[in-house]
């Protein structure tokens, strides 16, 4: 922990913008978004409308209206090189599907709207981490220790629940939150039973703990997107932000992913990440890319968001409604479930999937008037809201 100090951390943002938080973004995949845009375009206007239900029908519209439109004037919905990525790695069958989900997460939030589930879902196999990132709440002690009570990891039944009440229903998920995947016993399980059930399951983990059979896991049809978490192309700065982890080993394990995708998934459509934390000038893109770019597709730095431990943060003046309120839902290990996961310790857990379906935590009392208060500029009345920087 004393290394970290060394590192310049910037801590001067007034405001989070979660979404589209990319602070640096760089591709290989080598997807056209002009293409894809008028893909989307062919493939939308060819669809039916009686063979959609009246949201998925305004919906279409909506998208057809900002397509049309983009590079004319400011939209909600655009064709960026993620998203187009992520549409060049799908079928033409499939694509309907994914832009009436991907509008969802991209612009309900915008427009404060609801509908009967998250476009997002973040299942956490794990809230155990091997590391402590100088940027991570699990810095926090309070939270960490084994004696916390917050520690844990998803039994596989769990998941399934879990699963088997989303699909179909909603096709972001992340299999990630407050800990590393890969400490959880049952991950490759459950891995294999998401297969084929959802168009954009994305897997996080900072591969200090990859082996082969984890690989296989991860490549064998289920994860869309596999991102690598790294801050760094260099020691000592990766081990100064990453504390309690070794370079070596992490470019040694995602060398082996790649080996094991190239032999035995050669016909893969999985997009391959590594991102990290924007949190000082002493980050290099240039390195990065030298170091990380012959490993992954995509290379990318997220803005940092200060949330060591939101509960100590100054209390702040922000009225603007936190969007990830309208965004994702987080179900953590034990099925507790949570609007953020800047609010670490759960003090404003809308309830547990064991007592309420998700659908119904989604829409219940509680979040309801957690959400009025931030859409009436009251957030000031919450805790954490009133100290988190987040919109």
């Amino acid at each position: 922990m004393q290394q970290s100090t060394k590192v310049d951390i910037k801590t001067n943002r007034a405001v989070y913008k979660k979404h589209h938080s990319f602070e640096g973004f760089s591709s290989s995949v080598g997807s056209d978004p002009e293409f894809q845009k008028q893909r989307v375009l062919r493939i939308l206007l060819s669809t039916k409308a009686s063979t959609l239900s009246s949201a998925h029908q305004e919906i279409i519209k909506a998208v057809i209206t900002d397509l049309t439109s983009q590079g004319l004037k400011e939209v909600d919905f655009k064709v960026t090189v993620h998203i187009s990525d992520e549409l060049s790695k799908l079928e033409d069958s499939e694509v309907l599907r994914y832009v009436i989900h991907r509008y969802r997460y991209d612009v309900f939030p915008k427009k404060k709207k609801l509908d009967q589930f998250p476009p997002y879902l973040q299942i956490e196999p794990t809230s155990i981490c091997n590391f402590r990132c100088v940027f991570c709440y699990q810095t926090d002690k309070s939270f960490s220790d084994k004696s916390s009570g917050f520690m844990g990891s998803m039994t596989l039944d769990l998941f399934k629940e879990v699963i088997d009440q989303i699909q179909g229903n909603v096709e972001f998920i992340s299999i990630a939150s407050r800990g590393e995947p890969m400490v959880c016993k049952d991950i490759d399980a459950m891995l294999k039973y998401a297969v084929g059930k959802f168009l954009g399951l994305k897997v996080n983990t900072n591969a200090s703990l990859l082996n082969e059979a984890h690989c296989h896991a991860i490549l064998s049809g289920g994860v869309n997107t596999i991102v690598f978490s790294a801050d760094a192309a260099e020691e000592p700065l990766y081990s100064q932000l990453r504390v309690g982890g070794k370079l070596d080993k992490v470019l040694a394990n995602i060398e082996m992913f790649k080996k094991i995708k190239e032999k035995h998934y050669s016909k893969s459509k999985i997009i391959t990440r590594v991102s990290g934390v924007k949190v000082s000038d002493q980050q290099a893109m240039p390195l990065m890319k030298e170091t990380w770019g012959p490993l992954v597709d995509q290379l990318a730095f997220v803005a940092y968001n200060p949330w060591e431990n939101v509960y100590e943060s100054p209390i702040n003046d922000i009225k603007t409604p936190c969007s990830d309120l309208w965004r994702r839902m987080f179900v953590w290990h034990d099925g507790l479930t949570n609007p953020c996961d800047t609010d670490f310790k759960s003090t404003l857990s809308p309830g547990t999937i064991k007592d309420k379906s998700i659908s119904k935590i989604w829409l219940s009392d509680q979040y309801m008037a957690l959400r009025e208060k931030h859409l009436k500029d009251t957030r000031s009345q919450k805790d954490p809201c009133r100290r988190c920087t987040v919109i």
